[in-house]
């Protein structure tokens, strides 16, 4: 029995056999068991997510839209740049590195150094740099710098078209003018690419790969003549040092199309340092600023009375002096809430004068006169009817709208609009308001933008907008009277050798900052039009704070006037009159 008992015992080592056994078999249950729950149950799951780490996704950025003017020459374009940047941790001597780079690329070195000292892991030297600079400072092998690649706006025309043309930020996103008008058919629409990559972020050569193309930008066909825009430059740069101004500008539209054909100024804009050459902020004042037009607005007083048969050209007006006081006291007091005294820009004897001669000598007094045959009403509405108070509709941004101050319980507020004052305009708007004389009385929407073509090279016209002002009648009448302007009048400065031109000038004395009274200085400003007989161009010229010498729109916007007229006939190839 005892025999028996003893050879029942468990053998130690055999239990712990035993034991160890049962627990690899378990542990290979339990692999066997997971790993059919991977293979099969969550194979799709674990071989999405393994995918997705080994998928990158790029944004791929479209073309941006360039920018042509009428003649097929480039106004802006993008172009492939390098952007240099620094992984601090990286670069051994940032002093050294923060001076050098920092002078050649013109940026700050103490900026520069308190970046690559830094404890981020990413930072700009500085974006959009040349690729045949950025390849020479690469080339010095730097360690902790790089370079990647990055498309930057450029201006071919440089400064030339800049007050039309805007600029882009640094991100490519329009900012002023066209380019931020059209931003949204400049830009386009981004692409994207998908493809794999290995743990060391190389592409694998067999893996998933996919790109949706970028689509790029609608390329804009601009209504600007460049070398006419160039010449316009010139003329109103070289006229600000003759006369000591502080600005000129100037508007050139196309007569029957609305077209503008130049819009610019000096002080110059440059869009690469995104300031004027007075170290200002980018403006345009041929479309934002505003002004009281003067003389030039007596155009539309007399328009407005031959259109509503109150005056004819031969009327006679008795008794002209040099002053007229529409309020008793008003030229002997100096109270500054009296208003109603206006005189004529030069002493003058009392005399007859014709509505022609009014005109043509730019009498103050003889059109207030006029003005009281078509009363407050008609005149205020012939205003509005040529486009003040109210934006032209160009396609550029913020346009101004300008300043109608016709108050009820105002007593002189015709008055003064008649002659071109309590009321405040735009270059754009009085030059677009001359066009509809020039038009046969038919007012039309300026723009710059004649067409948009997009990358399969469909085209889209854009549309104009028209109203007749005056009858064909009264804008020929008128274009008379600005012929006599020129030929025999205050606006002879503005004579183009070998074309009979019109035009008016205009000189108003400025508000003061307060805008409370009326100072010394003064806009000199002057519109007009060409070949007479056939209006084909109406340019507008404002001079800002000429000196005494030039203070007129006769002695100064008329001599800008005619000489970037003369440049305008023969960029349109007019024959002179006479000689067809």
């Amino acid at each position: 029995m005892a025999a028996i008992t003893a050879g029942r015992r468990w053998d130690p080592q055999k239990l712990r056999l035993a034991l160890v056994g049962l627990i690899l078999l378990l542990s290979w249950g339990v692999v066997a068991w997971r790993l059919g729950h991977v293979q099969i149950i969550t194979a799709p799951e674990v071989a999405e997510r393994g995918l997705q780490q080994r998928l990158v996704s790029r944004e791929l950025p479209p073309q941006r839209g360039k920018i042509f003017d009428r003649n097929g020459d480039l106004l802006a374009m993008t172009v492939e740049a390098e952007s240099l940047y620094a992984v601090p941790g990286q670069v051994e001597e940032p002093l050294w590195v923060a001076q050098q780079f920092g002078t050649i690329l013109g940026v700050d070195p103490d900026v520069l150094y308190q970046r690559l000292t830094s404890d981020k892991d990413f930072v700009y030297i500085k974006r959009q740099v040349d690729a045949s600079m950025a390849e020479e400072l690469l080339a010095l092998d730097v360690r902790g710098v790089y370079s990647l690649p990055e498309s930057t706006r450029v201006y071919p025309a440089g400064d030339v078209a800049s007050h039309v043309v805007g600029f882009v930020n640094i991100d490519g996103v329009g900012q002023e003018g066209l380019e931020i008008v059209y931003e949204e058919s400049l830009r386009g629409t981004p692409g994207q690419e998908l493809f794999e990559r290995d743990m060391d972020g190389v592409p694998i050569p067999q893996g998933m790969s996919d790109i949706v193309p970028a689509v790029p930008g609608i390329d804009l066909n601009t209504t600007i003549d460049l070398p006419l825009q160039y010449q316009a430059q010139q003329a109103c740069q070289d006229m600000v040092v003759t006369a000591d101004a502080e600005a000129c500008w100037l508007v050139a539209i196309e007569v029957e199309t609305g077209a503008v054909l130049a819009m610019t100024g000096a002080p110059l804009f440059d869009p690469e340092t995104r300031v004027d050459s007075a170290g200002d902020p980018f403006s345009n004042f041929t479309v934002r600023g505003i002004y009281e037009p003067g003389s030039t607005q007596k155009l539309i007083t007399v328009a407005a009375a031959l259109e509503e048969s109150s005056v004819q050209v031969g009327s006679i007006f008795r008794d002209i002096s040099d002053v007229i006081e529409l309020r008793e006291g008003a030229c002997e007091s100096d109270d500054d809430e009296v208003h109603g005294c206006y005189r004529d820009f030069d002493e003058h004897e009392t005399m007859d004068m014709t509505v022609e001669e009014i005109f043509t000598q730019s009498s103050n007094v003889g059109t207030i006169k006029i003005a009281e045959t078509l009363g407050e009403e008609k005149l205020v509405e012939y205003i509005r009817a040529f486009g003040l108070g109210s934006a032209t509709g160009i396609d550029y941004g913020a346009e101004a709208a300008g300043i109608l101050n016709f108050a009820a319980g105002c007593e002189t507020c015709w008055a003064s609009g008649a002659i071109g004052y309590s009321v405040a305009v735009t270059p754009l708007q009085m030059a677009a308001a001359y066009a509809a004389i020039g038009n046969d009385g038919i007012w039309t929407t300026p723009h710059i933008v004649s067409s948009t073509m997009d990358a399969q090279g469909n085209t889209e016209v854009a549309g104009l907008e028209t109203r007749q002002v005056v009858s064909p009648q009264t804008a020929a009448l008128m274009r008379e009277l600005l012929a006599g302007v020129v030929e025999r009048g205050t606006g002879q400065n503005g004579q183009v050798d070998g074309y009979r031109v019109g035009g008016k000038t205009g000189t108003a004395n400025k508000l003061s900052e307060d805008g409370l009274r009326y100072t010394e200085e003064t806009r000199a400003s002057f519109v007009g039009l060409a070949p007479i007989d056939d209006p084909k161009v109406v340019i507008a010229v404002v001079i800002d704070a000429p000196s005494h010498e030039y203070r007129t729109g006769g002695a100064s916007a008329a001599i800008v006037f005619s000489q970037v007229m003369e440049h305008a006939l023969h960029r349109l190839g007019l024959t002179p009159d006479g000689l067809e």
